[in-house]
């Protein structure tokens, strides 16, 4: 008997959240539960999957409660809020595809593992946080922040924000408990939101840190550790294209390592948007050799996986 292929599937926050008009939980129920339609096809196409989702605005509404409800309830700290968001999103993503599994008669279990991710103290992030979170205060506010040991800065004349750093992954704390709930036919949540920061002293002590992972980075160390045969990553097109949104835009079916590197080089995958993914999953495939990238929409998967559609990286 074949080896079930193995693939983690990063799912976009296109794909939690619709937009602005949808954000209140019955919504974002609504939204997981169509993403893992096209996830459960997955499965009953014959993969092993391992589900991983970012968590920004999740985080954002916690922060915004913290604010609100601070005079009444003690906050909750970055890290804590990160479990929190894991956990609620996980089960979202579980309880849909249990449902999705039953009406198509696949027999799989499903589980959510609330994950650390392993970071290095003194990653240049910490020293240069860039990505605000939470919403714009006051000054005398943000001098509170400070305190509690939050980078601050005044926003372009909008409002005091808090500022956190966004460190490179290095290790999965509960990567063994993922290996061994795939190697027992469970299709696992995991690494959500890029995993809870952990940073780790002198006796190997593990301590939540103030920061965020980027989700595409965490999946690719995922998938690299996994020694998976894919890394999938959801998005809002189709298919990758270079020149994009200009006149001589060119949609892309497959790219070699050397032509991602390349195009990357020539700026066409921006920073905020396309190119963390063609970064994470260069990065799974320097790891490993065997496997292949793909980046398309939920809703395209299976049609990509048959190569109907979807933009494949593959190495040279």
């Amino acid at each position: 008997m074949d080896k079930p292929k193995v693939a983690v599937v990063a799912v976009g926050g296109n794909s939690l959240i619709s937009d602005t008009k949808h954000e209140d939980v019955a919504s974002q129920v609504k939204a997981v539960e169509e993403t893992c339609k096209h996830i459960a096809n997955m499965v009953a196409e014959g993969w092993n999957v391992i589900v991983t989702h970012g968590n920004g605005p999740q985080v954002g509404f916690i922060l915004r409660r913290n604010e609100l409800a601070a005079e009444a309830v003690h906050t909750t700290p970055l890290d804590v809020i990160g479990a929190d968001t894991q956990g609620a999103i996980g089960y979202m993503i579980c309880q849909a595809l249990d449902n999705e599994f039953k009406r198509l008669k696949i027999n799989k279990p499903t589980a959510a593992v609330v994950t650390q991710v392993v970071v290095d103290k003194e990653d240049a992030g910490f020293k240069n946080p860039t990505k605000g979170i939470g919403g714009f205060t006051t000054k005398e506010k943000a001098e509170v922040f400070a305190k509690e040991g939050w980078v601050v800065k005044e926003d372009a004349g909008r409002g005091w924000r808090r500022l956190i750093g966004s460190p490179i992954p290095k290790r999965i704390v509960e990567l063994d408990a993922i290996k061994k709930l795939i190697e027992a036919g469970f299709i696992v949540v995991g690494v959500g939101g890029g995993g809870i920061p952990v940073v780790e002293d002198e006796s190997g002590n593990l301590k939540g840190a103030i920061a965020v992972i980027d989700k595409d980075r965490a999946s690719a160390l995922l998938a690299s550790q996994l020694k998976a045969d894919m890394l999938l990553i959801s998005t809002a097109v189709d298919k990758v294209a270079i020149n994009f949104n200009k006149p001589d835009q060119k949609w892309l079916d497959k790219l070699t390592v050397s032509e991602a590197k390349k195009y990357q080089a020539e700026g066409h995958f921006l920073a905020g948007s396309m190119g963390p993914k063609i970064e994470a999953i260069l990065a799974f495939l320097a790891g490993n050799p065997n496997g292949k990238g793909l980046i398309t929409k939920p809703e395209s998967i299976v049609d990509a996986l048959n190569g109907k559609t979807g933009t494949w990286i593959v190495p040279d």
